[in-house]
């Protein structure tokens, strides 16, 4: 076999679907994410180091100009810089290192030559990686993930607020009572925004605390600093809660249950993917036509529920990375070892699949509608719905047994409609009264509090997303 020449890489030529047959959907997460964004990130780290340490006199007082310098190292990096300090790594193979070594040279015939020596003082690459690693995912969950989530949400909002018509509910894929069209898009609405909500206030960790984790190399240069408040200090200053107690790693707990969270939410999409398929397979909801589309090789007729196939695939596969994650990252060798270090760079990943997820319901949400025909039909077609109503009424009225009454009547069988309702609630052995409210029930208005518990769902949630 002849040897393939090497391409470039392009949507075509990608190993992962992230960056090639979808990289249109996941771009937005490159600013955040990427080894460019990791290299650019490390950056902002040390050069607010220095600053830190220039704040409380370990080195020498910096001007506005020279803090402002410093700062735009991560800020302007440009993409030519951080390929020349891949090239670094190339020698050093250490991807902090390298970048330690760039920082410096950036120094170079600048005001801030002489403070060269204090770049990356003190610490070890866990102290920058930590520390960078959950910036880029607090700020690609929250500059990403977020709005997509609040985006989904507001759409099966819309749809609640839209669709107040009855329908059939069913538990067990049976037959059960009715609801309205509207709230079953709610119930995914609020669960998706409360786990939404939650993932906005998780908190997550750093730690600057060196080699083992005891500051020893900061109190042996300068003993009279209180380093434990410094370290405090300086993790808070990036919104993160400081850990004190580690070894040279930061414990990944605090990760581990930021993507959990991720895991929640994606599993609820999962299963909002799921039932549309299936409301979609039984007629219950329509997909918008369009032309040109194809929705099989061979069946010309077919449309496809495509959009929450393709998002039920790409969110089970976010879900097993954050498994996988969840499994490897807690476990580290003694001090440290480099195992988490390769794990930990898939954390865009577990976000790109997400999205795609996300964005492909939406898609396939775009194009759907209720087919209100089917929907009218398939709740009266068997009266039988009622015997809830009817049991519980009889219940209320002293009947002995009600229940054991309507399933002998009920289950098994079928309630063509109105007429054959009342004729069987005319052959019960109860009073006129009884007889008189059950022959009011009917599969239209027995909803119960569904438009109540819409309106009050689609008020916490906008309540909650003001605050």
């Amino acid at each position: 076999m002849r040897k393939p020449t090497p391409l470039p890489l392009t949507e075509l030529t990608a190993i992962s679907p992230i960056d090639g047959r979808y990289g249109n959907r996941t771009a937005e997460l490159r600013p955040f994410v990427s080894e460019f964004a990791l290299i650019k990130t490390r950056m902002e780290v040390e050069a607010k180091y220095l600053i830190a340490l220039s704040d409380i006199g370990v080195v020498r007082k910096l001007t506005g100009v020279e803090k402002k310098r410093l700062l735009s190292f991560g800020e302007d990096l440009s993409l030519e810089n951080a390929e020349k300090i891949k090239l670094i790594e190339e020698e050093t193979r250490h991807d902090v290192k390298a970048m330690e070594r760039a920082f410096r040279t950036m120094l170079s015939g600048t005001s801030l030559e002489d403070v060269t020596e204090m770049v990356h003082f003190g610490l070890t690459s866990e102290d920058v990686n930590n520390l960078s690693y959950r910036l880029m995912l607090k700020r690609a969950t929250e500059g990403v993930s977020i709005p997509t989530l609040d985006k989904l949400t507001y759409e099966l909002v819309t749809r609640g607020q839209q669709y107040r018509e009855p329908m059939l509910g069913r538990t067990h894929g049976q037959a059960a009572v009715p609801t309205i069209i509207g709230k079953e898009f709610i119930n995914f609405a609020s669960r998706i925004n409360k786990e939404t909500r939650k993932l906005e206030k998780q908190k997550l960790t750093g730690k600057l605390t060196g080699a083992v984790g005891n500051l020893n190399a900061l109190r042996a240069a300068y003993p009279d600093v209180n380093w434990i408040s410094f370290s405090e200090k300086f993790v808070r200053s990036f919104g993160l809660e400081p850990n004190l107690i580690t070894t040279q790693i930061n414990p990944y707990e605090d990760i581990i249950e930021y993507l959990q969270n991720h895991q929640r939410i994606n599993g609820i999409i999962l299963n909002f993917d799921q039932d549309m398929w299936r409301y979609i397979s039984d007629d219950w909801i329509i997909q918008e036509v369009k032309k040109g589309e194809v929705g099989s090789s061979t069946m010309p007729q077919k449309v496809n529920p495509i959009d929450f196939e393709n998002s039920e695939g790409n969110i089970q596969i976010a879900n097993s990375l954050i498994i996988g994650l969840s499994i490897k990252l807690p476990v580290a060798r003694l001090q440290r070892d480099l195992s988490d270090s390769t794990s930990i760079r898939n954390l865009g990943s577990v976000l790109a699949y997400g999205l795609i997820g996300y964005k492909s319901t939406l898609t396939g949400l775009a194009r759907v509608r209720p087919n209100l025909k089917e929907i009218n039909t398939r709740l009266n077609e068997d009266w039988s719905i009622l015997a809830e109503g009817a049991q519980t009424i009889l219940r209320r009225a002293g009947v002995k047994d009600p229940y054991s009454l309507m399933a002998d009547l009920t289950r098994g069988g079928h309630i063509s409609g109105q007429e054959e309702w009342i004729r069987l609630v005319d052959g019960l052995d109860i009073g006129e009264d009884e007889k008189k409210e059950l022959k009011k029930l009917t599969p239209q208005s027995y909803i119960g509090y569904a438009p109540e518990l819409t309106d009050r769902a689609i008020a916490e949630i906008k309540s909650s997303r003001k605050k």
